[in-house]
This record gives structure tokens, sequence and C-alpha cells, in this order.
């Protein structure tokens, strides 16, 4: 028999996972994407059925230069129920983000027996706690910043490296307990052991929660009041484990990057940059946290280092500094400071691999966590501080200020879904906040495919110019791609004129080939021929091509 206040804790629980759900059912009416949703699911063979060899090569391969093997395997299991639609993809996203903020309130409850009796009201307040933990899952999980890691497909790497990371850190939390209690003995190592399972299981899922030894040294210090020179030693020696499977897949993942050639040279971006977009993006991060708009998948940071760049770092470091040094005042500032910092730093410009730097909301589903709870106490403790000054204003403006933020960030939520219901939709949204080459690039691909080439036309028409104004060296695709829309709508000397461009260029023999077809159909048979010999036996829809020393994507 369940009692009274494990009850409240599992409705808690359970109603924030089911209105998350709801929220986020409209995912079901998204389909692919043209960023990743091929190379992940459409097009990939090792989900298309799983053996032997496509089981090694996921364990012994990197996929987009990181080790992913559940997330691979997860797809295949999607594949085997619902083979290309996909709202099957879409639901089990759902469903898994929908489990983490359980979990993420069940965490919370955890967390919240180790503050001190300043907080008995709350905790002994049949109401005010479960609505406290309620809250704390719904600021997570129905927070704008989550739609990019549950509603676009190839992030799966997220939500199911969240429940195996939550899940570790909820292990943990009873271990703490169950070694505190006398006779608890097995019972503390089983939780540990699954709790270092959990955190094995994330990191085959993507590797963000690399930094969850440390983490739990935060939670150690606080609420959990375990850092303590008597007991340090053995509060160290329960890391390692965590800490050997952190440091073995960093070192394959930074190893993969370095041979990929994925990481940006030192000298091409100097240290002093890297702090400064650092700050930019971690005062952005803050900023979405808080008034959660202008979200898009590539936030592109672009070349030029801004003043405003400096203003912003400082603020981080200020803020920073003031966390360290109020640590034994305020030490549940520093400890949900840390825990929002530390599962960023894998993504921050320190450890960039890619010729540009970018603010993504889905790189925030970890270290949104503890700043969520902590946002759901807060609001909680100024409805009771109010309540003894001014009860009545307590009792409207409290719950009227919750009851409006959720609705924003439920709002805002599923006008973001609305964004990632097809490829064009995408990348106008993209382009309505910040117009990259890029997002014309995917967009007009996206025209081309389904018989839309003057809309194609006109998208290439824009990605050209600013490739040009950036100096692009892989301008020729875009060449290309423009040609072929040219093509497709009979206007054959111009897809001479744009393919004629992108041979000179890069000498691709497969533009030889399209550009053999629009010289056939104007009857120019000779020019045909010489052309379709240069291209060899090259046919098929055309790639995005490198530079020839220049690995870059698309992206400004």
């Amino acid at each position: 028999m369940l009692s009274k206040t494990r009850k409240s804790l599992l409705t808690a629980a359970y109603s924030a996972g089911l209105i998350c759900l709801l929220v986020f059912l409209r995912s079901l009416w998204c389909g692919f994407v043209n960023l990743d949703d091929a190379f992940y699911v459409e097009h990939n063979p090792l989900i298309k059925g799983i053996d032997a060899d496509a089981l090694q090569r996921l364990f012994t391969e990197p996929q987009q230069g990181a080790w992913l093997p559940l997330s691979i395997i997860s797809f295949a299991i999607d594949n085997f129920f619902w083979r290309g639609n996909p709202v099957g993809y879409h639901l089990t996203n759902i469903l898994l983000h929908a489990a983490n903020t359980v979990l993420v309130v069940l965490m919370a409850d955890r967390l919240f027996q180790y503050l001190d009796s300043r907080f008995e009201p709350i905790r002994n307040n049949r109401y005010l706690y479960p609505a406290m933990l309620l809250l704390a899952g719904l600021i997570f999980g129905i927070h704008p910043m989550r739609v990019e890691s549950v509603t676009w497909v190839s992030e799966r790497k997220d939500v199911l490296n969240g429940l195996f990371t939550l899940g570790s850190v909820l292990f943990y939390l009873r271990y703490v307990q169950k070694k505190s209690m006398p006779g608890e003995n097995i019972t503390a190592v089983r939780e540990y052991c699954l709790s270092v399972g959990l955190f094995a299981l994330s990191l085959m899922s993507k590797q963000v929660s690399v930094v969850l030894p440390v983490m739990l040294l935060v939670i150690d210090w606080f609420p959990l009041g375990r850092i303590r020179r008597a007991n340090l030693l053995p509060v160290l020696i329960e890391k390692l484990p965590y800490l050997v499977l952190s440091l073995a897949l960093s070192f394959i993942t930074l190893s993969w990057a370095s041979k990929g050639n994925m990481m940006i040279a030192a000298g091409d971006f100097p240290f002093y940059a890297r702090c400064l977009v650092s700050g930019n993006d971690l005062f952005e991060y803050c900023r979405y946290l808080l008034y959660p708009v202008g979200i898009v998948p590539f936030f592109v940071i672009g070349d030029t280092i801004q003043l405003s760049f400096v203003v912003k770092t400082a603020v981080v470091v200020t803020f920073t500094c003031f966390c360290l040094g109020s640590a034994r005042k305020w030490p549940v500032l520093g400890a949900v400071w840390a825990c929002f910092l530390l599962p960023l730093l894998p993504v921050l410009a320190f450890t960039q691999s890619a010729d540009d730097t970018a603010i993504a909301s889905r790189y925030t589903y970890l270290s949104s966590v503890v700043p969520s709870i902590a946002a759901g106490v807060l609001l909680i403790v100024g409805y009771l501080s109010l309540t003894r000054k001014w009860p009545r204003l307590a009792h409207i403006l409290i719950p009227s200020v919750i009851v409006m933020l959720l609705i924003f960030y439920g709002t805002m939520t599923l006008r973001l879904i609305a964004a990632w219901k097809n490829t064009g939709t995408l990348w106008t949204r993209q382009i309505e906040v910040q117009p990259l080459g890029r997002a014309y690039i995917y967009r007009g691909t996206y025209s081309s495919s389904i018989g839309d080439n003057n809309a194609a036309i006109n998208d290439f028409s824009v990605a050209i110019n600013i490739a040009q104004k950036a100096g692009r060296d892989d301008i020729f695709n875009i060449y290309a791609y423009r040609g072929e829309a040219f093509r497709a709508l009979g206007l054959y000397e111009a897809a001479i004129d744009d393919f004629t461009v992108a041979i000179n260029m890069s000498g691709q023999p497969l533009y030889y080939y399209f550009r053999g077809s629009a010289l056939k159909a104007l009857g120019r048979s000779a020019e045909a021929e010489e052309d379709f010999r240069r291209a060899g036996d090259q046919r098929g829809p055309i790639p995005w091509f490198p530079a020839k020393y220049n690995q870059r994507s698309p992206d400004k």
C-alpha cells in the first residue's frame, strides 16, 4: 500500500510526463527533414537490418564523428516496426522525453530531501510540495528549448542519452541514501552498479554525459553535503568507474574527430577567441532559458569577434566568480550554476569541431535539468515568502505568474514544433530569424525535390550571393544545384552556364553529365557527347562535394 507522500510524488511525476507527452504529440504530424535525418534514418543501411556485421560496425566505427551505437540501434528498432513512416520515430522521441520528465520529478524529490530545515514548510505541505515537483518537471519538459531534441528525429541521441543519464543520477542518489542506512549495504552496492551501468549506456547514446562524474561531485557537495575532509577520499574513489568510462570515451571521440579533420587548429581559432565565443554562448543559453525567443536549429556566430562578446563573457565570468565567492553562504547558487555549465562544456567553442560556431538549443537538454528544478523551488519559496507579508497578493500573483509562464512555454513550444513540419517550413523559420546560406541551399534542394524549381532557383541565387560575399571555395556546388533546377524547367542555356561555372571551379565529372544532358536537349549533340565522355559512368543525384582543400559544409 503506497503512502500518501508516495502517491503525491507519483501523481506529480506521471502528470508532468503526461502533460509533456500531450504537448509534443503535435510532432507526430512532422516528417523527416534534410538535416541529418537522411544519414541517420532514411538512407542508413545500418538500421535496415541489424546483423553481426552491422553490430560490429556500430560498436567500432564513428557515426558523424561520434560513437552512437545505442542511438542507431533504437532507429533500427523503429525501422523494424515503422519502416519509412516518420510517425513511429517521432513517437519514440516523445515517449522518451515524457519518461525523462518523469525522472526529473523523481530526481527533484530526491534532491529536495537533503535541503535544510528552512524548507520544511514546503516538504510538509500536502499541496505545495507535489505542486513544486510538478512545476519543476513542466519547466523542463515543455520548455521551447526541448523542441529540437524531441521533434527532430536525428536528435534521438539527446532523449536517449537523457534517459540513461537521469537514470544514472537517480540510482546514485538511491545509493547514497541506502549507504547511510544500517543493513542496506548489499542494496547500496546494487544501486551503485546500476548507476554506473546506466552511465555507460548514456555514453553509448551520446557522449555529452562525459561530465557526469564531476556533476556527481557537485551534487555530493550540495545538497548531499558529503564533501568533507573526513570522507573526501571515499567519495572520490566512488567516482573512479565513472571517470574511467568518461576518459575512455573522450579519448576515442577526440581521436575520431582528429582523424576526420573535424577539429579546428589553434592557429585558425585562437584560445582567446574560443573563450569569448564560449562566454557569448553561455550568456545566450541563459537568455534562452529565461526568454526563449529566436530559437533556430543553427544560430551561427560567424568569423568576427564582436564587442558584445567581450561584454557577455565579462558578465558570465563575473557571475561565475560570484558563485565561487559565495559558495559557503549560498551553495545552492554555485551548485545550480555548475550543473548548468558542466554539460555545456563539450559543445562550447573550446572543443570546436566545425568551421563556424553555433548556438543550438538542443545542446541544453541535460544542462537545463537542475535549473528547472531550482526554478520550481524558487517559485514556491517566493509564494510562501509573499504569503507571510501579503497573503492576498501572494494567492493571486504567484499562481498567475506560474500559469502564464507555463502557457507561454507551451505556446512557444507548439509554434516551434510546427516549424519542423517539413524541410521547407524548417528552413523558412531559420531564414526568418537568421538567413544563413545553408538555409537557402537546403530549402532550395527541398523545393527541387517536390518539383517547385522556380522557388529553388530563387533560393540558390540568394545562396550564391551569400557565398560570394563570404569567399567560399565550395560555391560551385550551389551553381550545380541551380543549374539542375534550370535544366528541370527546360531553361537549358541557363543550366549550361551554371554547370560550366561549376566545372571550371571544381572539375567534377558528374557535372559534365548534367551539362551534356542540357546540351543534348538543345540539339548540340557533338558537345553533349564530349561531355558524356568526360563524365564517364557518373550518374545520379548531385551530392554536395567538398572543396579540394576544404571539408566545410554550407553553413554561411
